[in-house]
């Protein structure tokens, strides 16, 4: 078990058979951060057959998974013709941009069998195409003044207000899905003071790269036209998620369907942005699976 700068802990599983020098690993990953801050109540209530609490499904079940896994390979004792690597990694919610998970790929690069991605939720779906993220922090910057003396001048808060109208009003495609929100603004310094700044943050994403390069393109544009005489608007990218695909008739998403259908569930091929964005752009086998149900 070792840990790296990024903070991920990888634990190896010795293959049962001599290694060869054609052998590779299987990796299996699951997140260890959530959505929540550790303030949060964190405490566990059970009625009848569900189970509440504050990450469990995002992502301490996939976390229990990959521990489960190794208890599992061990009792049932299991024989392993290649190395499998269990990583708890880092930085896949809100701003982590797939930190840990770019580690992992960099260490591993293309010489695997596969990445295996465990998620707590979506019990029976296969992903297998990863959606297109990009995000920014925009901060608009005034002189500021007092609301009433120095009525007219521009307000941080009042162009950012106007932008985000414009950027809601833009015509996005149903196919590929596409997609913006902005998801946290703040700014201003008191209810009679025109502010001087303000920022949100915004996210692009798309399952279609091309689409997504023309979202990003238009509202740059939105962004940089909104400059004016006595307004700054300067938009700083925070997160930036590739994405990629591979087919869903691909031997590995095959025997993931396979797998879900001998369990006796429904099999179903679905897209998301998750840590399996990283080794899915850059063209190596990877997937994600689904420990429950839940929301």
């Amino acid at each position: 078990v070792s840990i790296d700068e990024a903070g991920n802990v990888f634990g190896l599983l010795s293959s049962s058979q001599p290694l060869t020098a054609k052998s590779q690993p299987l990796i299996i990953s699951a997140h260890t951060d959530t959505v929540f801050p550790l303030e949060m109540d964190l405490r566990v209530k059970r009625e009848a057959e569900k189970v509440y609490g504050i990450g469990i499904g995002d992502n301490s079940l996939g976390v229990a998974g990959l521990v489960g896994l190794i208890w599992m390979i061990r009792e049932r004792n299991i024989k392993l013709n290649g190395d499998v690597w269990f990583v708890a990694n880092v930085c896949e919610e809100g701003l982590g941009d797939l930190h840990g998970m770019k580690a992992v790929v960099d260490r591993f690069g293309a010489d695997v069998h596969a990445y295996l991605v465990l998620e707590g939720m979506a019990l029976g779906h296969v992903y297998h195409r990863a959606v297109g993220v990009k995000r920014y922090r925009v901060k608009a910057t005034t002189r500021g003044g007092h609301s009433w003396s120095d009525y007219g001048q521009p307000s941080a808060i009042h162009e950012l207000s106007k932008l985000v109208v414009q950027l809601s009003s833009m015509e996005l495609p149903k196919e590929p899905r596409t997609t913006m929100n902005v998801g946290k603004i703040s700014g201003g310094t008191s209810i009679n003071v025109i502010a001087a700044e303000a920022w949100l943050e915004l996210d692009l994403r798309s399952e279609g790269q091309a689409s997504l390069a023309k979202l990003v393109a238009d509202a740059e544009k939105i962004i940089r036209e909104a400059n004016k005489p006595g307004l700054s608007i300067e938009a700083e990218v925070i997160g930036q998620r590739p994405a990629g695909e591979m087919s869903a008739n691909h031997p590995l998403i095959q025997l993931a369907m396979d797998c879900l259908r001998e369990q006796g569930l429904d099999a179903a091929l679905t897209t998301g942005s998750t840590d399996a964005n990283i080794p899915l752009s850059k063209n190596y086998p990877a997937l994600v699976l689904g420990i429950s149900t839940g929301s």
